[in-house]
């Protein structure tokens, strides 16, 4: 009997995995159970048996194994399921889509706002467009990972929804801002996108969409104000934004510095450290919903007289009292700082207190950037009145590298190239990014007001009065571009303007934990459309990662991408208004398209419809890591190389095997592992890409210990010169980083 049931458990595991002899593949499995296969196992003992033999065969040189435990994965899961649900194992998993939507609505895991949408018959014709065959095309890893954190699971974290039921029910979320007759059209569209992988959305909206607590949004910013209670608001928010899962960046170069005047009295300051320390504590206090610590980058100026002991808040030695090793330094650099660093190193670096400044000379100067920033800057070093600490650019350079060669950090801001190529200069500066550094928007901090009292039935009522600055949230997706035809302008325009759509619709329907955060969203309509899956397309295309015709073929796809984005944004507009900045933007007076020399037909014509019909969203195309929709789609990570063609990762005590994606003999020499591609042509790389993309990129370097001090702060000033805004963290063998999963698009 067991014989009988391992035979048919093999062969329900091979059954159409492409390149795989079918005779051969199913005997070497069988040997493979033979070992771990006891007499006392029924049929669920079996097959789990089976799926960890198929893991066990996976190498390198033959990846399809990982198909087989998949296979078998998905099919564990249909009885599991039906288990948990009380269903009979005999019936289809699929069926009765509206019966299961209604019983996960009274067991409170689905929104009432679904039911209230769509009617029974137009559930029963989306449940018509559902794929089952779609689950058939994760890794192991793939749906390993969608099954244990974004299924809708009961309050015993058992699971309680299939892949393909996920897929429809973000959908039909997402398409419930759409007029009343178009509404089932949309959400068929965006299941087909997201169910066939050819996109996914961020890991927020992944989770949370179709439930009755639906944050969506990935990335938050802050810009903190120099005042105390300007820096416990802006704990508080961090707070709120954490608690839903979302991670945050923080900018604190408006805050004095150590030594500094409080109300006239001098050396009063503590300086940044202390707060710095809070935003630790409250990261590791405020759990993002109980999975993970929250997950906060702090961000400062390069010229700010605190910037040593800052370099050090991650590194091991040193006083303990100012460590803070739950957050996430960067640093932001004008470019004076790289200029110096290539041509004079030996300069000295003034570094000053924001505070002092405003005081003195009656401005802020991080509140400018390029030739206005450099005057100002030495206009404040030739002032005797401003204190200064003084070192040379060399010796700032190595903390820096000493830092990020220790702990991946910090993280790097080009500020400079980030306002130039801002498309909403005229309302604004941006100051830094957000945690995973390829959010670039407008910031400003709040403005608190005076507290009034007043009455009300014999209570006294204070109300806190505060005016909302700039306070950035983004809205991601990610196309994957390894699974979808780059050549096909059709098949492109198809998947951008899918979802360029489901992400302006994210803005309408979000829950917003904190209220700053909507007016800020609905004031620029800011989204995120990325890439993942970026080494898999050169590999599909038969390109080396370091062969120069790289360079050309990025650019050709990314303007592709871009095009399509904006025309998509702007058909929205047409139909439901644009952005309320959008007027006097350099999307309206033309100067985004001559940065970026678009003067072929095509954008000439699209210049005129923008001109005419506006555009939907402030902000378009940003590139998250996206680390964990990136598994799920059996894809690379972002825009960087893959770590090698096989590796075993290990997770919570099991070891499963993993590939680069869809390896075979005909990709296989143009997967080279990351810490073989040349660093400074990615850089250039990264700069062709970045002329497309009005936000930035999440954008690693990979050193060695072959890397020398001067070789690793050229690759900064390489990325300074090539117009790249911003570099995530520096990659070394010996370096474990933490990703951000809120980013994960």
């Amino acid at each position: 009997m067991k014989v009988i049931n391992l035979d048919n458990i093999c062969q329900k595991a091979i059954d159409g995995i492409d390149d795989l002899q079918e005779i051969y593949i199913k005997e070497k499995l069988i040997e493979s159970c033979k070992n771990i296969i006891r007499e006392s196992m029924d049929s669920e003992g079996i097959r789990d048996s089976v799926i960890q033999a198929a893991l066990e065969l996976t190498t390198e040189q033959e990846p399809k194994w990982q198909y087989v435990a998949s296979k078998l994965y998905v099919h564990r899961l249909y009885d599991e399921v039906r288990r948990n649900r009380g269903i009979n194992l005999e019936v289809k998993p699929y069926s009765n889509f509206y019966e299961f939507i209604s019983e996960m609505t009274d067991k409170n895991l689905y929104g009432k706002y679904i039911l209230e949408s769509y009617t029974q018959a137009e559930i029963e014709e989306l449940e018509n467009e559902i794929k089952p065959e779609r689950d058939f095309i994760f890794t192991y890893s793939g749906i390993d990972l969608l099954t244990k954190r974004y299924l809708i699971q009961d309050y015993n974290r058992k699971p309680l929804e299939l892949p393909q039921q996920m897929f429809m029910g973000i959908a039909m979320h997402l398409a419930i801002p759409e007029k009343q007759e178009d509404r089932v059209m949309w959400a068929k569209r965006f299941y087909d996108v997201l169910s066939s992988l050819k996109a996914t959305m961020a890991t927020p909206t992944m989770s949370n969409a179709r439930k009755p607590f639906y944050q969506l949004s990935s990335c938050f910013i802050d810009t903190v104000e120099d005042s105390l209670k300007g820096i416990y608001k802006s704990l508080d928010n961090f707070a709120e934004v954490s608690k839903f899962g979302g991670g945050m960046g923080i900018y604190i170069g408006k805050i004095r510095a150590m030594g500094s005047a409080i109300r006239g009295f001098k050396g009063a300051s503590g300086g940044v450290i202390p707060w710095i320390k809070l935003f630790n504590d409250t990261a590791v206090a405020v759990d993002q919903l109980g999975v993970r610590n929250g997950s906060v980058a702090i961000w400062l100026d390069a010229w700010h007289k605190e910037v040593p002991e800052f370099l050090q808040l991650r590194t091991n030695n040193g006083d303990d009292r100012k460590k803070a090793h739950d957050i996430f330094p960067g640093l932001c650099y004008p470019d004076l700082f790289w200029r110096l660093a290539e041509e004079d190193i030996d300069a000295n670096w003034y570094m000053m207190c924001p505070h002092e400044i405003k005081s003195i000379k009656g401005y802020s100067l991080e509140d400018f950037y390029g030739e206005e920033w450099e005057k100002r800057y030495y206009d404040c070093v030739n002032d005797e009145r401003i204190d200064k600490r003084i070192m040379s650019v060399k010796d700032i350079v190595r903390l820096i590298i000493k830092s990020a060669a220790e702990t991946g950090t910090p993280f790097a801001f080009y500020r400079d190239t980030v306002n130039k190529m801002n498309p909403n200069k005229h309302k604004g500066m941006i100051y830094s990014s957000n945690l995973c550094t390829e959010i670039m928007q407008n910031m400003s901090p709040m403005d608190i007001q005076e507290a009034t009292m007043y009455d009300e039935n014999g209570d006294t009522i204070i109300v806190e009065k505060t005016k909302a600055g700039d306070f950035v949230v983004c809205n991601l997706s990610s196309v994957v571009l390894g699974n979808v035809d780059v050549n096909s302008d059709e098949e492109i325009e198809y998947v951008v303007e899918t979802q360029i759509r489901a992400m302006d619709n994210v803005i309408d329907l979000n829950y917003y934990s904190v209220p700053f955060a909507e007016v800020t969203n609905k004031k620029y309509r800011a989204i995120g459309l990325g890439t993942s899956g970026y080494h898999h397309m050169l590999a599909n295309n038969k390109i080396h990662w370091n062969d120069e015709k790289h360079l050309e073929f990025t650019d050709k796809v990314y303007e592709k991408i871009n095009y399509y984005a904006i025309k998509a944004s702007m058909n929205i507009a047409k139909e439901k208004g644009e952005y309320s900045c959008f007027r006097g933007s350099d999307w309206d007076n033309g100067d985004y398209f001559k940065l970026r020399d678009y003067n072929s037909e095509e954008w000439i014509k699209l210049q005129k419809d923008i001109k005419e019909y506006g555009l939907r969203n402030g902000y378009l195309f940003a590139v998250a890591p996206n680390g964990s929709t990136a598994t799920i789609a059996g894809t690379s990570e972002g825009v960087d190389p893959v770590m090698a063609r096989f590796w075993l990762e290990e997770k919570k005590g099991s070891i499963v095997p993993k590939t680069a994606p869809n390896l075979s003999w005909e990709n296989f020499w143009f997967y080279n592992s990351a810490y073989n591609t040349d660093q400074t042509l990615s850089l250039k790389i990264n700069g062709i890409r970045q002329r497309h993309i009005d936000q930035g990129q999440s954008f690693n370097l990979y050193i060695t210990t072959d890397f020398t001090m001067r070789q690793i702060m050229n690759l900064y000033i390489t990325a300074y010169k090539c117009g790249v805004k911003s570099i995530y963290y520096v990659r070394s063998k010996s370096l474990e980083v933490e990703e951000c999963e809120s980013c994960s698009a």
